[in-house]
């Protein structure tokens, strides 16, 4: 089965799951050549190690809390809150609370 990802002018909805949060995995909402939107979700207390993105990215917090740490310095992010970093910058991250986390991450030019 194919990886539903937006149509151009289609809506997706990233309001906060709430209770669903818990039974919801992470997925891509679009895709394109010039970028990627993911809705990663996570429960309290994932940590993802340090790692780097390919190219400039935002992650926006869209519901719980979680702490972001980059270049050795952690801050908490919570609903509302958005965040920008750019290509290779490390980073990692951990929900201190069942969380969902809006990832954008604007894709190198090809060759």
């Amino acid at each position: 089965m194919a990886i539903h990802h937006a149509s151009p002018g289609e809506v997706i909805s990233i309001r906060p799951l709430k209770e669903q949060v818990a039974d919801t995995k992470t997925s891509t909402l679009l895709q394109t050549d010039h970028m990627k939107v993911l809705r990663l979700v996570l429960p309290a207390g994932k940590k993802i190690a340090e790692h780097q993105a390919p190219s400039d990215i935002t992650v926006q917090c869209l519901e719980g809390r979680i702490q972001f740490t980059s270049g050795g310095n952690p801050q908490e992010l919570v609903a509302g809150d958005l965040l920008f970093l750019t290509a290779a910058a490390p980073h990692a991250l951990e929900a201190l609370e069942d969380s969902s986390v809006l990832v954008t991450i604007l894709l190198p030019e090809k060759a």
